[in-house]
């Protein structure tokens, strides 16, 4: 059973892109693209604090961390694939088709605190790129941020290839940066290797290592990756999938491990060039510029800051379709992506805000690290379902992940979960042993929330094997249909007819007496928009008004001589209440408009009199174009 397009995750570029047609490398390089879009979130300004903190204070003892997370996350982002390839469905969709509805809600509230945070560090990131560039103050670079929304707008009404190209041309810079700044610093690559053996964790490096694990593997990308794939239209019988699986493993395989040699180089050019000159301290990405260019010259910090503006921009673009993604999965609930990127936005700004008002600009470094180990402590509540639908034989079929992937799926989740109870617990008591701390608040509101987390956790994670729904899983987000029985007519006794005057008229008058003959009555509206209409209602006269009442009862009058029945209401004001109020008022059973046929930015302008009227009465609506 195939689903409507509505109904389908990103459904504006849902199968947009066609690969059966191709052959060969063409074939492939088709499939090629929405592994990029997710690899720019591991590679975003987030990581970079991290990666900069865990270089200076701990030289190159952390880059097996990041080889670690690297391969947890090639795993659990083919995971993801596999998932929107064969089951048809993103995550969020597939989460709330599983677990009931008093669970869907707290994991869609913890998914949208992820989604903030992620958008906290492209905010962050993004101010900082432009201040060290162009000298933007940080407060001022932090509000031109809220009008990347238009270019999301513009590149996703372009289609999928363009918003992809975009976003590889973003990578390609951040890596060509990162590949010159290893030449310049020249970093001692036996050490490098050195630090890809494993060592031990605990205070500081264990909590930059878990805000390494939250800056790559990130919750937001497994939602993104399981909708993004949806993209390529494909033959779905077996061979085919298994095909797209594969292709979809090449893509994941490269985009991933190009992040990778990106977080290493930031890495490796913090502990290259500051924890061998005995600058352990640099927690800031500012300080890392200005210290950059004291030791290599003004080539070397020239570069972090473009490619430090390129991975902002770029992962702020995937953010906002993430937050799409989980907002229309976990609550049915589409809007526009425009509104749907200013509220994420809106959002995650309000810390930084209140960041630089009151702890100053350079309290924004910990609050980038801050951000990423909240992403990892979200993890376990993206990951423990997503594991446990790719385990489902009734929704995956003959593609059910083998024994050995079920193991180190849930092994890698193991890790993550351990660490982050370590963390919490290791940090609670930090608090608590505080001389200053307020141990009744933190008792009585940050102790139950951890608790109440915790038992959520335990819960998704047990559900599945208990519940005997998961034999029945829906494989459609919005139910399935029934068929259809024959009833009684639906007979309309009195249809509306919106007027304007213009050519248009005669063709809405036609449809609505289409729809009801002569058994029913007709009230031609009209609403008059002019200032003194706004201001003084029905009791204003002016020459507008009169002119519109003789072209209403002109109306009237050729549909009595047709043998119709027929009168007329006129509004004053705004035309979307003025016309919802004459349809309630005079109980209006059908409602016949004319769309103006403009979108974009006149819809803006001149705002959508047709979906807004259709929202505020509750009988069936004819538009005609």
């Amino acid at each position: 059973m195939r689903l409507e397009n509505s109904s389908k995750s990103l459904s504006e570029v849902h199968s947009s892109v066609n690969t059966d047609k191709r052959k060969g490398w063409k074939r492939i390089f088709a499939f090629l693209g929405p592994a990029y879009l997710v690899s720019v979130g591991y590679m975003d300004p987030g990581n970079w604090a991290t990666d900069i903190a865990g270089g200076s204070q701990f030289g190159y003892k952390l880059i097996w961390v990041l080889l670690m997370s690297n391969l947890i996350a090639l795993l659990l982002q083919s995971l993801s694939a596999r998932l929107g390839i064969v089951g048809g469905m993103d995550l969020a969709q597939a989460s709330k088709n599983t677990y009931p509805k008093w669970a869907n809600i707290p994991l869609y509230i913890l998914a949208e605190i992820a989604i903030a945070a992620c958008d906290l560090a492209e905010i962050i990131g993004m101010a900082i790129g432009l201040n060290l560039l162009f000298g933007i103050p940080l407060i001022w670079g932090i509000s031109i941020t809220i009008f990347d929304t238009l270019l999301l707008l513009l590149l996703i009404k372009r289609g999928m290839r363009s918003l992809e190209m975009f976003i590889v041309s973003m990578v390609f810079i951040i890596g060509l940066a990162f590949f010159v700044e290893m030449l310049i610093v020249t970093p001692v690559y036996g050490d490098v290797v050195k630090g890809l053996m494993p060592s031990s964790l605990d205070g500081t490096a264990l909590y930059i290592a878990i805000g390494i694990i939250g800056a790559t593997v990130m919750p937001h990308n497994l939602y993104l990756h399981s909708s993004l794939v949806q993209t390529r239209k494909f033959d779905r019988s077996f061979q085919g999938i298994k095909d797209a699986l594969k292709f979809n493993f090449i893509d994941t395989t490269i985009a991933l491990n190009l992040a990778f040699f990106v977080n290493a180089a930031i890495l490796v050019l913090a502990a290259a060039a500051f924890y061998v000159n005995g600058f352990h301290e640099v927690a800031e990405i500012q300080d890392a510029y200005m210290l950059l260019e004291n030791i290599f010259g003004k080539a070397a910090p020239t570069l972090f800051a473009i490619a430090l503006i390129a991975a902002g921009q770029s992962s702020t673009i995937t953010g906002t379709l993430a937050g799409q993604i989980i907002m229309e999965g976990h609550l049915n609930l589409r809007i526009q992506p425009w509104l749907r990127r200013l509220i994420t936005r809106i959002i995650a700004i309000a810390p930084a805000f209140f960041t630089i008002l009151y702890f100053g600009e350079e309290s924004l470094g910990s609050l980038l690290i801050l951000s990423q180990v909240v992403l990892s402590l979200q993890l376990g509540f993206a990951i423990i379902p997503l594991i446990h639908l790719n385990s489902n034989k009734k929704l995956m079929k003959e593609f059910t992940i083998k024994t050995w992937v079920k193991v180190l799926a849930w092994l890698s989740s193991a890790i993550i979960v351990y660490l982050n109870i370590h963390l919490v617990i290791e940090e609670l008591t930090g608090w608590l042993s505080a001389p200053d701390s307020n141990k009744i608040l933190i008792y009585t509101l940050v102790v139950p929330v951890i608790l109440a987390c915790f038992a959520l956790l335990i819960y998704i994670f047990i559900h599945p094997f208990i519940s005997k729904k998961t034999e029945k899983t829906i494989t459609l987000p919005h139910g399935e249909a029934l068929i259809y029985t024959e009833d009684a007519t639906i007979v309309y006794k009195h249809i509306g007819i919106t007027t304007d005057f213009s050519d248009k008229d005669q063709k809405i008058i036609k449809n609505a007496l289409m729809q009801g003959g002569k058994a029913a009555k007709y009230t031609f509206i009209h609403v008059v928009e002019t200032a003194a209409a706004r201001y003084h209602g029905k009791n204003v006269m002016d020459h507008e008004t009169l002119l519109d009442e003789e072209n209403l009862k002109k109306y009237v009058l050729s549909l009595n001589a047709l043998g119709f029945t027929a009168d007329f209401k006129i509004g004053y004001g705004n035309t979307a209440i003025a016309i919802a109020k004459i349809v309630n008022d005079t109980e209006i059973d059908f409602l016949v408009m004319g769309a103006h046929g403009h979108k974009g930015f006149k819809d803006f302008v001149f705002g959508t009199t047709v979906d807004s009227v259709r929202h505020k009465i509750k009988i069936p609506v004819l538009i005609i174009n």
